[in-house]
């Protein structure tokens, strides 16, 4: 195989002209028969160096008909270059390829040089290589001057610009490569000068600082992979059939073999043979140099591209790729902190376990990275949960024994997930696996009824949705199998059979429980068809119905209301008196077609549910059941339909028998001199609900139930002996009665004195809660404040919006008795602390910012919202004037020497830490609100002074350790400006304290420094996007460029505070920024020490100064600063020996893939050095498997490839820095 090393590393014109191309004939050869040809003249003489080729190509050719100068030709006229031609994705990739490979065969080295510009103005840089450069610069000589041709102010290129022109673009540049290739997979890319170049390019660029380069180039070295992967597939099938011609030919007698045919085929297969090392060649060097650095990168762009590539090319070239030693990359990187790449593993993944074949080669893959697949179900990023779980439903259609129970558990509580997709798709596994199995015991069942195979399905899912303890979940359950399983559970048929049916000889009926769940799955499914949305909590709202979906609903429905019209009633007389089943069951009608009564002739079995409802509603008390029955009469007594009649009649025979009923019952209950016995009033109150509950759906005015009522309520004032629930039930009652007559008065339907009498009844009412408020009861009070708010609400001053000022008589406002009652009864039942009645105020403190904060919080974040809409800064006062006020209390209570750790102390950091919450994301939107918090903290803080003197701590030091909670929310110019007005108030003392009592000013200082001087650090971290970009106008070595001082760099970025007087000269201690970062990314890694090729990355610059007299206030300065830097160098210290241990550690690992620890994704976009750049060859020196394509063989002989152990350290380039973050 040829050495990846033979690659051109340097752009260099040729000296010598020898080789001529052929003609373009060959990009019509499927079958390469002339392969060979096509490498020109040079192909029969054996192969040449670099400095050996022809530097014009075809010197019998004229010039490309589409291209002149680098410049594509329309019509004659010079247009546009290959990146615009390619950018305005107007022209066909096609034409434009092969309007370019004339001009390659023109003068190969004009056309390769707008190739190499093409990639470099594809990466968004201005400049462009010039002939001059290309002829005599070295490759890191070009891609630097490359690099100080970008654009500083702007750090968007082509790749991640948006808009729909450069999504296009992405498309189109992808399909340029692609065509390329497959245009030139004949002749040109066997000359050993384009791809060699190119590659050569492309490596250099994708070991570049510039994010631009490195994105743009490892993309396009990708594509370029993956389209050599099909060349080299497209080689190892004519191989095989040329394999097999020869042998065919072979093996004929003598007297009919064709020898001259045979030294054909061997010579076509000895041409395959070198074109298919050639190919090995190529891939090689960019998966050694690209993808083995680039699938780490910084940028979790970058990574998801090279993830994404190799899936492909084991998809697509199972026999080289599909094995452990490329398997692994996509193992290791499934735990990448971004999401987007994590995402990236599963899909390629899925690619390969969707095909039976692929996925029987990867038990040892799947058994080292399983647990990893199903830990990613519960991944923070649902986009890659979901994808999780799919690729675990493949795994399970693979083998049935690879996922264990506790792994199959891991994922069917899912189905229970708010997050849609994630249900849907845990349905889909929980379905697979519990559903798709069928027995051979199980073929002959009949399709619908209790013994039919739908039948045991049905009892499957009855017993997983109890044994999930989830049973308020139902419906739940039922949208996540629905896309799957919706034939199942429509099978209503079967459903009604499990329930009423008697169960056959030997079989073993359900228990109660597995009815009431079933019921409960039936409607379910029924609410589901009808409805065609999620339930409440899973969706963003109702979505438009396709044409095909309303069909599908209205016969749904069709076959609900012909079904259980006849079933129901049966349903309803067998499970009369069981709560439960009977509340699902009446739900059932609301989804009825009602005109099938009628049309159906089902008349009778309306007559029949009807009587069941009566029954129902004679035989329960429980108001669910009740509510039920009034909502199912309501949605039956529907005048649009011809039912109406008929159930009105019935519907006003059962009310009339309650209300006779009722009016008889309180007569006998309040009658004098008798008192009531239990039974009367058990009587009275089940009466009662009866009627409240079809009060709340029905309008009963027609019946005076108001005086009755009225009476109850008197005498239990009176008496003070009524029932708790009776006078409950009998408030909720006349609250429905108010609201009727009030709907019938807006309505202009009532009589003219039905105002008046509406008014006078709605006071009498409001004036008997009120006195109720002072009820001994508390569920009595609960009833009359709730009762009362309602009223308040409605028949306030916005009854007579939308011009309704007709009802202004009816406005009713409290008076002053009435609202001071109210908030007492808030006071007193609302914000108490009912576990520990003997509670200290600080606990009490505590309580209000957890349980309060819990049950109210929603309310308490709105009223703060609507605050800091109105003023953010006077919020921000009353914020932190909040949290003074409640410091001084602590200090009344504990006193100034009271411990940092107390429950009441973190009660206040607590409230302080959910008040920075509030503020939001948007810094810039709260900068001002949030520095002037910080003001009002520091001020609070030095306000009164020690007891003991100078030497001691202010009184409210400790308050700046609750004043830290909200300098996360500064911006970071503010935060060096509130760093210098905390040092306005410290002393040359202050600053040099270290005990414990002096804690709260270290840690706000720290929390102040954190993050301030970012925008210093060199971009040789490579941590943030953005900072990983090296664009400068001049070039000018790194580690001489100097910066200026923060104060000097950003001094108006503390003159947005109002408050911040800098021209005020105040003698105090000002704390040195840190030292100023360097980058030593052009140092020579040979010269280097092992500690700089960690630590000298973040060197700090030693100047020379004279010696002058020190201020006694800049005395400490120098203090702290040596301080600092003898600390920053024992940091280094511990950083280069702790990544010494790492570097042995990594030599002395074991090899293969079923190691324990993962191969480490470093983010370090610096893998390459000056030396890498002038030489790649010097940067392929690590042990990485070479790209083996498997031996010529017939497709029927093919087996899989034997896994291939690797080591992980193998990677690992001497060249490559790794930065550790050490705590």
């Amino acid at each position: 195989m040829i050495a990846a090393q033979d690659l051109h590393t340097e752009f260099q014109f040729p000296q010598e002209a020898d080789s001529q191309l052929s003609s373009d004939t060959d990009l019509e050869d499927p079958d390469g028969k002339n392969a060979r040809t096509g490498r020109g003249m040079a192909a029969k003489k054996g192969k040449k160096a670099t400095g050996d080729k022809a530097k014009g190509g075809g010197a019998g050719k004229g010039p490309g008909a589409g291209w002149m100068n680098g410049h594509h030709q329309k019509n004659g006229m010079e247009n546009m270059t290959l990146f615009e031609v390619v950018k305005m994705g107007k022209s066909a990739t096609q034409s434009v390829v092969d309007d370019w490979i004339e001009a390659y065969k023109h003068d190969r080295d004009v056309a390769l040089l707008d190739l190499i510009n093409f990639f470099i103005q594809c990466s968004g840089c201005k400049g462009a290589v010039s002939g001059e450069m290309f002829r005599h610069m070295q490759n890191s000589e070009i891609i630097r001057k490359m690099t100080e041709e970008f654009d500083e102010d702007s750090g968007d290129y082509p790749l991640t610009l948006s808009g729909p022109q450069w999504k296009k673009f992405r498309i189109s540049f992808c399909d340029f490569i692609a065509v390329l290739v497959r245009q030139c997979q004949y002749s040109i890319i066997y000359d050993e000068y384009m791809m060699d170049t190119v590659i050569s390019l492309l490596t250099g660029l994708s070991d570049s600082q510039v994010r631009a380069f490195r994105h743009t180039s490892t993309l396009a070295a990708m594509k370029l992979m993956t389209a050599l992967v099909n060349v080299a597939l497209n080689l190892s099938i004519n191989m095989d059939n040329t394999q097999r011609q020869y042998e065919t030919e072979r093996n004929k007698v003598i007297a009919k073999r064709a020898n001259d045919r045979l030294e054909l085929l061997l010579q076509k297969r000895k041409e395959l043979q070198e074109n298919q090392d050639e190919i090995e060649n190529m891939m090689n060097a960019i998966f050694k140099g690209v993808f083995v650095h680039r699938y780490r990168d910084a940028i979790a762009e970058i990574r998801a591209i090279c993830i994404e590539e190799i899936g492909v090319w084991m998809k697509l070239y199972s026999d080289a790729f599909l094995n452990d030693s490329y398997l692994k990359y996509v193992g290791w990187t499934m735990h990448d902190k971004q999401g987007e790449v994590r995402l990236k593993c599963l899909t390629a993944l899925q690619g390969l376990y969707f095909n039976r074949e692929l996925s029987a080669r990867l038990e040892l893959f799947t058994s080292r990275f399983k647990d990893r697949i199903v830990s990613m179900t519960l991944d923070k990023e649902y986009d890659v949960a979901v994808q999780a779980i799919k690729l675990l439903t493949l795994v399970l259609q693979s083998s049935d024994e690879v996922l264990t129970a506790e792994d199959c558990e891991s994922v069917y509580h899912l189905v229970y997930s708010a997050h849609r997709p994630i249900a849907v798709a845990s349905g889909e596994f929980l379905f697979k696996k519990l559903f798709s199995h069928r027995g051979p015991e199980e073929e002959g069942l009949p399709r619908r009824g209790r013994q039919s195979l739908n039948g045991s399905l049905i009892k499957t899912t009855v017993f997983f949705f109890l044994e999930s303890e989830l049973h308020e979940h139902g419906a739940y359950l039922v949208d996540s199998l629905w896309e799957c399983a919706s034939d199942l559970l429509k099978d209503w048929e079967t459903m009604i059979s499990l329930l009423l049916d008697e169960p056959m000889p030997g079989e073993e009926a359900l228990t109660d429980r597995q009815e009431t769940a079933l019921v409960e799955i039936m409607l379910c499914a029924i609410r589901q068809a009808c409805e065609c949305h999620p339930p409440v909590g899973r969706g963003t709202g109702k979505r438009v119905l396709t044409a095909k979906e309303k069909k599908t609903q209205l016969d749904d429905r069709t076959r609900i209301t012909e079904m259980f019209a006849v079933a129901l009633p049966l349903l309803l007389a067998k499970y009369c008196v069981d709560i439960d089943k009977v509340t699902n069951l009446l739900q059932i009608p609301k989804y009825f077609d009602l005109d099938i009564y009628t049309t159906g002739r089902l008349e009778k079995h309306l007559d029949a549910l009807l009587r069941q409802i009566w029954e129902v509603v004679d035989k329960h008390t429980d108001t669910e059941v009740l509510e039920a029955c009034s909502t199912t009469y309501r949605y039956l007594c529907n005048e649009e339909f011809t039912i109406f009649n008929r159930v009105d009649i019935a519907r006003s025979q059962l009310l009339d028998e309650l209300v006779d009923k009722f009016a008889r019952l309180v007569e006998d209950f309040l009658q004098e001199g008798e008192e009531p016995d239990e039974d009367d009033a058990y009587q009275v109150l089940s009466t009662l609900k009866k009627l409240s509950a079809f009060h709340n759906a029905h309008d009963l005015s027609k019946w005076d139930l108001f005086t009755c009522n009225y009476r109850l309520l008197n005498t239990g004032l009176q008496n003070g002996d009524m029932p708790e629930q009776i006078v409950i039930h009998t408030m909720q009652c006349t609250h429905y009665i108010i609201l009727w007559h009030l709907a019938k008065v807006s309505d202009g339907s009532s009589l003219k004195g039905d105002m008046v009498t509406l008014r006078k009844q709605m006071r009498a009412f409001c004036l008997m809660c009120q006195r109720y408020l002072n009820s001994i009861n508390n569920a009595v009070k609960e009833q009359a404040f709730t009762v009362l708010c309602d009223l308040l609400l409605i028949f306030s001053h916005q009854i007579m919006s939308s011009g309704r000022e007709q009802l202004e008589p009816l406005v009713y406002t409290p008076d002053s008795s009435l609202q001071a009652e109210l908030l007492d009864f808030i006071l007193d039942h609302v914000f108490i602390d009912q576990d520990d009645d003997n509670s200290t105020g600080q606990s009490q403190l505590t309580h209000c910012t957890c349980k309060y904060y819990n049950d109210y919080g929603d309310i308490i974040k709105e009223t703060m919202s609507k605050t800091r809409q109105i003023d953010k800064i006077q919020c921000a006062k009353t914020l932190i004037l909040s949290l003074q006020k409640l410091f001084n209390e602590m200090l009344s209570d504990l006193g100034f020497n009271f411990d940092r750790s107390s429950s009441a102390f973190c009660g206040i950091k607590e409230l302080a830490r959910r008040f920075s919450l509030t503020f939001g994301l948007d810094q810039l939107k709260t900068r001002e609100a949030i520095a002037m918090l910080h003001k009002d903290g520091i001020e609070f803080a030095f306000k009164e002074p020690s007891s003991q003197g100078e030497g001691g701590p202010p009184l409210n030091l400790a308050f700046l350790d609750i004043l830290s909670e909200f300098s996360s929310k500064l911006i970071r110019q503010d935060k060096r400006t509130v760093h210098m007005y905390l040092e306005r108030f410290m002393t040359f003392h202050m600053a040099l304290q270290r005990e414990d009592c002096w804690l709260p000013l270290i840690s706000y200082r720290n929390s102040l420094q954190v993050g301030g001087d970012d925008d210093t650090m060199s971009v040789i971290s490579g941590i943030s996007s953005r900072g990983s970009t090296v664009r400068s106008k001049k070039s000018k070595p790194a580690t001489s460029s100097k910066r200026k001082l923060p104060e000097e760099e950003n001094s108006c970025s503390s003159s947005d505070a109002v408050w911040m007087n800098r021209e005020q000269n105040v003698q105090t201690p000002v704390m040195m920024h840190s030292p100023h970062l360097t980058s030593t990314v052009l140092k020579d890694p040979k010269k280097m020490r092992a500690e700089d090729s960690y630590s000298g990355a973040y060197a700090m610059p030693t100047e020379q100064h004279p010696q002058q007299p020190v201020p006694p206030h800049t005395q400490v300065t120098w203090m702290l600063t040596q301080r600092q830097q003898a600390e920053a160098r024992q940091q280094q210290e511990r950083v280069s020996m702790h990544y010494a241990k790492m570097r042995n550690h990594m030599q002395r690992r074991g090899s293969g893939l079923m190691e324990d620890d993962e191969e480490p994704i470093v983010e370090d976009v610096m893998m390459s050095s000056e030396d890498r750049l002038e030489d790649i060859n010097e940067g392929m020196d690590f042990d990485t498997m070479d790209i083996d394509l498997p031996a010529s063989k017939n497709r029927r002989e093919r087996t899989e490839l034997k896994p291939d152990y690797f080591d992980p350290s193998s990677i690992m380039d001497e060249s490559v820095r790794i930065f550790c973050i050490v705590q």
